[in-house]
C-alpha cells in the first residue's frame, strides 16, 4: 500500500495502468515519456521527464505502459537496477494454485487466471480476459480485451492475441504472432507472422514487421 509508482508511457494505456495503481491504493508519482510534445502534465499527475531519467526517483518502482511489445522489451532492457511494478486490478481473480505472475505485468479489470498458469515479465492481460488452467505466457505477450484462453495454453514471446480471439486447449502459438479480432486458433501456429478468420489462418500479404505496429 502507498507504493510510490512511474509510469512509463503517457498513453492511454498509461491512463489505465494509473487507474489500477490508484485503485490498488498505491501511489503514481508521474510519467516518464520520450515524446518531445507530451507536454507538463498527463491524466492529472506530472510528467517527470524522458526515459533517460529514470532515476530522478530511485525509490520509486516502475512499469512500462506501452502496448507496443518490441517497445516494452526494448526498454526494458534499457532501464535496469531499477525495482519494476506489477499492476494487478483489485476485481481481477487469480489463482493462488501454482499461478505466477511476472514483474511488469499489467492484469486488468475483470481478468481470470485459473489454477497452475505462469505469466511471464512485462505482459498485458487486458480487461476481460479469460486465462485457463496450466497456460504458459511468454514474456512480453498483449492478451487483448476479452480474449479467452483455454487449458495448457503456451504462447509465445511478444505474441498478440486480439480482442475476442479464442485459443483451443493445447494449443502452442510460437513468438511475434498475432492472432486478429475475434480470430479462432484450434491448432499450433510455428510460424511467425499475422493470422485471422475462424479458424485462423495466415495472411501472405502481411505488412513487413507488422508486430512493430501493434
Amino acid at each position: 500500500m502507498n507504493e510510490p509508482v512511474i509510469i512509463i508511457g503517457a498513453g492511454g494505456h498509461g491512463k489505465v495502468v494509473a487507474d489500477i495503481v490508484c485503485r490498488s491504493r498505491d501511489r503514481v508519482v508521474g510519467f516518464l515519456d520520450d515524446n518531445p510534445n507530451c507536454g507538463s502534465s498527463f491524466s492529472g499527475f506530472p510528467v517527470l521527464g524522458t526515459t533517460a531519467e529514470f532515476t530522478r526517483v530511485p525509490e520509486a518502482s516502475y512499469i512500462i505502459a506501452i502496448g507496443n511489445a518490441r517497445v516494452r522489451e526494448r526498454l526494458a532492457a534499457k532501464i535496469q537496477g531499477i525495482k519494476w511494478y506489477t499492476a494487478v486490478h483489485p476485481s481481477a481473480v487469480i489463482s493462488e494454485t501454482g499461478t505466477t505472475v511476472g514483474e511488469g505485468t499489467v492484469i486488468m479489470a475483470n481478468v481470470v487466471i485459473n489454477p497452475g498458469t505462469t505469466i511471464g515479465r512485462h505482459c498485458i492481460i487486458n480487461s476481460g480476459a479469460v486465462v485457463e488452467h496450466d497456460n504458459v505466457i511468454e514474456d512480453f505477450v498483449h492478451v487483448s480485451v476479452g480474449a479467452k484462453l483455454a487449458g495448457s495454453v503456451h504462447i509465445g514471446r511478444r505474441s498478440w492475441i486480439g480482442i475476442g480471439a479464442s485459443v483451443s486447449n493445447n494449443v502452442v502459438i510460437c513468438e511475434d504472432c498475432m492472432i486478429g479480432a475475434g480470430g479462432v486458433v484450434v491448432r499450433d501456429i510455428e510460424k511467425p507472422g499475422t493470422y485471422a478468420g475462424v479458424p485462423v489462418k495466415r495472411l501472405e500479404k502481411e505488412e513487413e514487421n507488422c508486430l512493430c505496429k501493434v
